[in-house]
């Protein structure tokens, strides 16, 4: 088997190199035959992946460049028949209610120039929330769900997506046969010939996404890691459903997070005279200097008395600093930080420093900074999400640079280790059902990888997994861009290929874009 893998990536490696290539010699194309799989009825299952969301929204033009959509349109030439799909009604993205755009669903991102970051596009989604759409789709992907979701009645129930707390999803709701239906149980109905499965991701990452901060595991708003046992019992009850009536498919493992620009691109000491005086060098150089001797260097101080040092060096006037975070590992000494600063400050004020810097450190490379902390840092903490129940005043009003950032914008250390440990213990489930069922196995986690460590290389392209520029992911951070949808397709026609001895034809890569523009035709 890990031979096997190592060769299907081989596969998928030279084609990227060569997908372009010119030269004259190129051999006669094989005809293209189904093997011993049967396309005649293809049914997608899986989360947002599977759906086409991009840019931090679903809309119908990331729906049509779906991987799920691409398989299907390769499909066809090997006996594939019709593949249908829940389109949003336009390209803005996200649901309405009344006229007024969902504010839990926003419009799609599109790059701002400007700023040189990501804005929601203006304009309120034609698909409104209430909406419910007639007869049987082929595309099942459902963005939001995690493995049990898909097992899970009542799911797309709509009474159940203003519950409180929600027990249902509206993406499903839209198109779910009935309110006591499942998502396997809607597949299982169209009696598929040939599935795809990837699901998963959600199980890790609504936490991942969250700083590790944990909630619930409810249907819907819940962000904890999904149980091993859970995923199991939810994972081969989908496996084993799907093939119960002879149906092959493929399925794919999950990548790690730290592949994904969502947790790689903000580095850990951004801080610099120009970003904290808000490009004015003159300004930051003299605030610098102002924290060092009123605030970083007391609390150095401190905490080096109580063998605790390391927690905390002065900024640099020169060079790039780390932010400031809150570890909650860390042992607390609020307590004797009160004590320490209580003949300078007073007893309460002295209280009111302990308790924002007990836990305080500042970050390392071994942190991740979410994509969303970078709007974050330098901003002003609110009694909402300072952690301390009050907006906290000057100088301890700059979040990562007088005022520790939260759990929820930082990964630190204990929390990836966490997400890695479940991430793995998926895959290994994932690639047993696949051996135990004779399907078809993407291994996505190594293509990840090599998108995240040099890139990979297709003609006169190359795509990385860099924010933005590398082509391979959309605006969020997290989700592919047209060109990585076209990706993953890729590699999953390596694997069914291979599985199956089909002959089924990539896509050319170069014809989608690496990112939507404002005006999609």
């Amino acid at each position: 088997m890990i031979k096997n893998m190592k060769w299907l990536l081989l596969v998928s490696l030279t084609f990227m190199a060569c997908n372009n290539d010119d030269s004259n010699d190129t051999p006669a194309e094989v005809p293209v035959v189904p093997g011993s799989a049967v396309f005649t009825k293809y049914i997608a299952l899986g989360d947002s992946f599977a759906a086409g969301y991009s840019d931090g929204a679903l809309f119908a033009k990331g729906q049509s460049n779906s991987y799920a959509n691409i398989l299907s349109q390769q499909f066809a030439a090997a006996g594939g028949g019709a593949f249908t799909t829940p389109l949003m009604l336009d390209n803005t993205g996200g649901f309405s209610s009344g006229g007024v755009q969902v504010a839990k669903f926003p419009t799609r991102l599109i790059f701002n120039p400007a700023t040189s970051a990501p804005v929601n596009i203006p304009g309120v989604s034609g698909t409104a929330i209430t909406a419910h759409l007639t007869g049987t789709f082929s595309n099942m992907g459902i963005p939001g769900a995690k493995s049990f979701h898909l097992i899970a009645p009542g799911y797309g129930n709509l009474a159940g997506v203003f519950a409180t707390p929600a027990t249902a999803n509206p993406y499903f709701a839209r198109f779910s046969s009935s309110p006591t239906t499942s998502v396997l149980a809607d597949a299982v109905a169209q009696a598929p010939t040939f599935f795809s499965l990837f699901i998963g991701g959600n199980d890790v990452l609504g936490y991942a996404t969250n700083g590790g901060v944990p909630t619930s595991q409810d249907p819907v708003l819940g962000d904890d890691i999904t149980p091993t046992a859970t995923f199991n019992f939810a994972y081969n009850t989908l496996v084993t459903t799907l093939t119960a009536n002879g149906a092959k498919g493929v399925v794919a493992n999950l990548p790690y997070i730290t592949t994904l620009p969502h947790f790689t691109t903000v580095p850990y000491n951004p801080l610099t005279a120009k970003s904290i005086g808000k490009d004015n060098e003159t300004v930051g150089l003299a605030t610098i200097k102002l924290l060092n001797a009123q605030l970083y260097g007391p609390l150095k101080q401190a905490l080096t008395a109580f063998g605790a040092g390391d927690r905390i060096n002065l900024l640099s006037e020169t060079s790039t600093s780390p932010v400031l975070i809150k570890d909650e590992t860390l042992p607390n000494l609020s307590a004797q930080l009160a004590a320490a600063f209580t003949p300078t400050l007073g007893a309460q004020t002295a209280a009111f420093y302990g308790a924002i810097f007990g836990q305080a450190r500042q970050a390392k490379a071994t942190d991740l900074l979410l994509l969303t902390t970078r709007a974050a840092i330098g901003t002003a903490p609110t009694a909402l999400d300072s952690g301390v129940g009050i907006a906290p005043p000057y100088p301890l009003n700059a979040f990562g640079v007088s005022f520790p950032l939260q759990d929820k914008h930082v990964l630190i250390p204990s929390e990836i280790a966490e997400i890695k440990v479940a991430t793995d213990a998926y895959n290994v489930i994932i690639a047993a059902a696949a051996e135990a069922k004779g399907l078809a196995f993407v291994d996505t986690r190594s293509v990840l990888t090599q998108l995240s460590s040099g890139g990979i290389r297709f003609g006169n392209f190359t795509m990385t997994s860099s924010y933005a520029v590398g082509g391979a992911f959309s605006l969020d951070g997290i989700h592919p861009s047209p060109r990585g949808y076209g990706l993953i397709a890729n590699i999953f026609i390596d694997a069914i290929n291979a599985k199956y001895g089909s002959t089924l034809r990539y896509v050319d890569l170069a014809l989608y874009p690496i990112q939507y523009g404002a005006t999609i035709k």
